[in-house]
């Protein structure tokens, strides 16, 4: 196994079933993950020039990807208000948002309550602002949401 890269790649895949006590979250862990990995198999395998050579390719990677962010927080809405409102409250959302979807809409005799996940076009929550000011709407909640939860 020392000398072929092939089967040392045989042997990780054999080993495989090891399990993490940790969820793996981010995409960057995944990527430091299998960095190590596979520098240790070519290590392993006496291909030290091949492993210094990767490494580096995989670091100036690495930086130039680093800081840079694919998409917006998501947030959630939680908007009270009638049924008038409810049309341009959804206007509003669409002209100032990237991305919303209504994720629940409960109907009650006092009104509507929406529950929309969303995706600002900016760091700016200034469309809650107007959003509240509409006539017909009770309270607007904005929070941030990154999709886990506590147990």
């Amino acid at each position: 196994v020392t000398s072929n890269v092939v089967l040392s790649l045989g042997m990780v895949g054999a080993l495989s079933i090891i399990r993490f006590r940790t969820a793996i979250k981010e995409p960057v862990e995944i990527v430091f993950l299998f960095w190590s990995l596979a520098v240790g198999i070519v290590v392993g395998a006496g291909l030290l020039p091949l492993a210094v050579i990767g490494s580096a390719l995989i670091g100036v990677i690495l930086l130039l990807f680093a800081n840079r962010k694919v998409r917006n927080d998501p947030y959630i809405l939680v908007l009270n208000c009638t049924d008038e409102t409810e049309h341009a409250a959804l206007d509003v959302l669409k002209k100032d948002t990237e991305h919303a979807i209504v994720k629940s809409k409960t109907i009650t005799t006092a009104g509507i309550e929406l529950t929309a996940e969303l995706r600002g076009k900016n760091a700016s929550t200034d469309f809650v602002n107007t959003i509240a000011h509409l006539p017909g709407v009770g309270s607007a909640t904005l929070v941030s949401y990154n999709g886990e939860y506590l147990s």
